[in-house]
């Protein structure tokens, strides 16, 4: 690099390091970035948001959120699911939903919730939630998508569980207003058993038809006003070829315990999703330390959900023990897992120096116990794009 380069480089970097002084002077005590996000919220680097867009019913206790990430958003593969991060009565509160579509050309993605009765979030996102609204936004994860070298497929799901895999069918088979594209093309035997209380609440109900009238899918309604409950063991005569298939399933733990026993008693393959904990046993409940602040859990409620209600911020994940996000180290005390009724306890001078690692979203109290966590307080401030 010659003399003159150098020269040009170092007087640019100069300049640019002036204009960041000058900036940050000018709009203390805030930081320059908090100005940024008034305007640009989207913009490259910055922490991932999204914009909603779009509110869509679907139901009337289910809607589609349309959002608009952020530059660095990195995309998805259908069946993933995002979490995202919503200011609701002060307190950010944070939620997983996956992801109702595949890649599109325009980079927006969408979910679809359904209102959970004496829920905090999806509540608001079904009846409340704007176009304009922002919030905040995790990249994609999730193991639940299609293996391609499956040929024989078998879906089956319940209620809100339709939404991976309507992701995963809009991708192999879009619908447009010319009907559905590929569904002859593709080398694909797909059955689709999906389960809810009855057809006018059946999510995506026009879709899954027709996806079925085209062809591209088998469907098998079954509703429980019409056809009373499910049982696994009615899938043989549902599905007679059940042997030559590979299931996907998504729903309530207690339909996919019951999916898990009947194959695995059979020896058929099977991937699960499941968007809520099913509680085996409750803890104690009691006095939780952290990092400081004492907060009263009851039993039933993991210290994860305790935390963010007394408007900590804590580390999460996929808060269902899987992909470990939570974990934080238990010094004193007892915790039970909510999923097997299993109890953790770190005793000073017994247990290691750093204490016992626990997963927050899945551990109630069993009694009083002191956690390792300095969590910053949550914003109380609901971010709105205030230039469009």
């Amino acid at each position: 690099m010659s003399s003159a380069s150098i020269a040009e480089q170092t007087r640019s970097g100069g300049l640019r390091r002036a204009l960041h002084q000058a900036f940050s002077a000018a709009v203390t005590p805030m930081e320059p970035a908090d100005v940024l996000d008034l305007f640009s919220p989207l913009r490259r680097g910055a922490d991932l948001r999204a914009r909603i867009t779009a509110v869509r019913a679907e139901t009337d206790d289910a809607a589609t959120i349309e959002l608009k990430p952020g530059k660095d958003w990195a995309g998805h593969v259908p069946g993933q699911y995002i979490r995202i991060g919503i200011d609701v009565e002060g307190r950010r509160h944070w939620r997983a939903y996956s992801l109702t579509h595949g890649p599109r050309a325009d980079r927006r993605i969408s979910i679809t919730v359904k209102a959970v009765p004496d829920g905090v979030v999806s509540p608001f996102l079904v009846h409340q939630a704007t176009p304009g609204t922002m919030v905040h936004l995790e990249q994609a994860a999730g193991e639940f998508v299609l293996d391609e070298s499956h040929r024989k497929l078998l879906f089956v799901t319940a209620g809100s569980g339709i939404t991976p895999v309507i992701g995963m069918l809009r991708n192999l088979y879009p619908v447009t207003d010319s009907g559905v594209l590929g569904a002859k093309d593709r080398n694909l035997d797909i059955t689709v058993v999906h389960l809810a209380p009855s057809e006018p609440q059946t999510i995506f109900r026009e879709n899954l038809s027709e996806l079925g009238a085209s062809g591209a899918i088998t469907l098998i309604p079954r509703y429980d006003d019409q056809h009373g409950l499910f049982s696994v063991e009615s899938l043989a005569e549902l599905v007679p070829d059940l042997h030559d298939r590979v299931t996907y399933a998504c729903g309530p733990h207690g339909l996919l315990d019951a999916l898990q026993s009947h194959h695995d008693a059979l020896g058929l393959p099977l991937f699960t999703e499941q968007f809520r904990l099913g509680q085996v046993e409750a803890g104690e409940g009691g006095t939780v330390a952290i990092g400081g602040q004492e907060i009263e859990v009851d039993g039933t409620t993991p210290i994860l959900d305790a935390a963010e209600e007394a408007g900590l911020i804590m580390p999460s994940g996929c808060r269902m023990g899987i992909c470990m996000g939570c974990v934080l180290p238990l010094r004193e005390g007892a915790v039970r897992d909510l999923r097997n009724g299993d109890v953790t306890r770190a005793v000073p001078g017994e247990t290691p120096e750093g204490g016992l690692p626990i997963q927050t979203c899945i551990s109630a109290a069993a009694g009083a116990c002191t956690i390792d966590h300095h969590p910053r307080p949550t914003s109380a401030t609901p971010m709105k794009e205030s230039v469009r």
